[in-house]
Parts: C-alpha cells; structure tokens; sequence
C-alpha cells in the first residue's frame, strides 16, 4: 500500500500548561486541498508550524512518504517538498518582486540567471509579471499575497500550506486566488489552507477540518462538517450557517 503524503499521528504541543495542538490525527493524500477551519486561537497555524519545522512536537509523528520527518528543520522540509505562506505576510518591502520570488527559486537553484527565468514564470502564473521590477512594497496587499504564492511556488513543492491567504482580499482578488489554485491542484500540488470564509470553504475544498482548543473536532465534505451542531457551536455560536 502506498503511504500518504502527510500522515499526523497523535501530535501534540503543549506550552507549559496550554494544549495548543493536543493528540491530533489525520491523513493528506496526493492532490487534495483540504481547508482547516476554526476559531481563532484553536491551534490552526501551530499546526502548521509544526507541519513545516517551525515547531517541534511535543508527542507524536509527523510522516511525510513514510518518513518521519518530525526532528527535521524548515529548510530540510523544504527540500523535501513543503511550500508556504504565513498570516502576516512575510514580503521583504525593499527588494523588488522578482527578487522576492528569487528566494524561493535559490532553494534548488544556485545560478542566478536560473534562478530569475524560474521567478519570472512563477510570477506570470500569478498575474504579477509586469510587476517584477518593483519595490515589493508598493503592491497592494492582494499583491504581496500572491507574491508570497509566487515565492513559495518558486521552490517547487508538492504541498502548500496556505495561511488566510484570502485574509484582507476583496471578492475579486479571492477568485483569482481560487482559480490559481484550482489550476495548480488540477497540475498536481496539493494544498492545505487555512480559512475563514467559509464560502470560499465550499468553493473549492471537498474535504474540511476543524480544530477546536487544539483538538481535531471534525472532518468530512464541506457540507457535513459546516452542518455538525458541534461545530457550528464552536465556531460560531448558536447561530445556523
């Protein structure tokens, strides 16, 4: 049987006395996305953190292919496949945008002409190649998420963390987003997101999870969990979604 492409076992991180990630189990195959919903503070980008080396677990097994990759740094995760953008953006404002997506590009590349052809087609393929000459920080914010996107695309991975990406986007912003990702999923990345808007949940996720204090609460298809009384308890009160 061929083994999944990220298999959490029981991991756990606990802070002193606060459960962060707390006992949380499941499976990433090949060419999903899958969204990671819940309220804030359930331990959604600790997960993440955990997942590409920021964080060590305090119990339990991160396998990615089989291996266990839970003592591994951010940049041998890297290497290995693992791509990612953070909930506060990360752009570095002085350098230009091609710069920005170069980073990613030096993770396997060493030259620096390579480096820059690999950035500029990441760029294209989010819509910010007539950009590349400019400070990384006259962008709108939409535009230094997609940067960020390029960047992480740059390094090729197989999977993409994507942390609120949408956060700060308007609609038309949030369906450029959606349709790159739906086009690099149907080329074979696969994605985890963390999400808030749950329409953009059920555009494009068919699978869900949802932590709650830390803890794995639910999963299932986009309308399952978004109509579970315990989750719509925890993460939006009492109110029907």
């Amino acid at each position: 049987m061929t083994a999944p492409l990220l298999d959490l076992r029981s991991v756990s991180r606990h802070f002193g006395g606060l459960r962060a990630v707390d006992d949380v189990s499941f499976t990433v195959s090949d060419g999903e996305i899958i969204s990671i919903i819940g309220p804030n503070g359930a331990g959604k980008t600790t997960l993440f953190n955990l997942l590409t080396g920021q964080l060590a677990p305090t119990s339990g097994s991160i396998l990615y292919l089989g291996k266990d990759i839970g003592s591994l740094k951010p940049h041998h995760r890297a290497r290995l496949g693992f791509g990612r953008t953070f909930q506060i953006s990360q752009t570095m404002m002085s350098m230009t945008v091609l710069e920005n997506a170069m980073v990613g590009a030096f993770l396997h590349i060493s030259a620096v002409r390579e480096a820059a052809e690999k950035a500029e087609s990441k760029l294209e393929l989010v819509g910010l190649a007539e950009h590349a000459g400019r400070r990384s920080g006259e962008l709108t914010l939409g535009g230094r998420r997609r940067l960020e996107v390029a960047r992480a695309l740059a390094m090729e991975p197989r999977l993409v963390l994507l942390d609120e990406v949408m956060a700060g986007l308007n609609q038309t912003e949030v369906n450029d987003v959606l349709t790159l990702v739906e086009k690099l999923n149907a080329a074979g990345t696969t994605f985890l997101v963390i999400e808030h808007n749950l329409k953009v949940v059920r555009a494009f996720s068919k699978r869900v999870l949802v932590l709650n204090r830390g803890q794995l609460l639910a999963q299932g298809s986009a309308d399952q969990v978004l109509s579970d009384a315990t989750v719509i308890e925890a993460y939006i009160g009492k109110q029907q979604l």
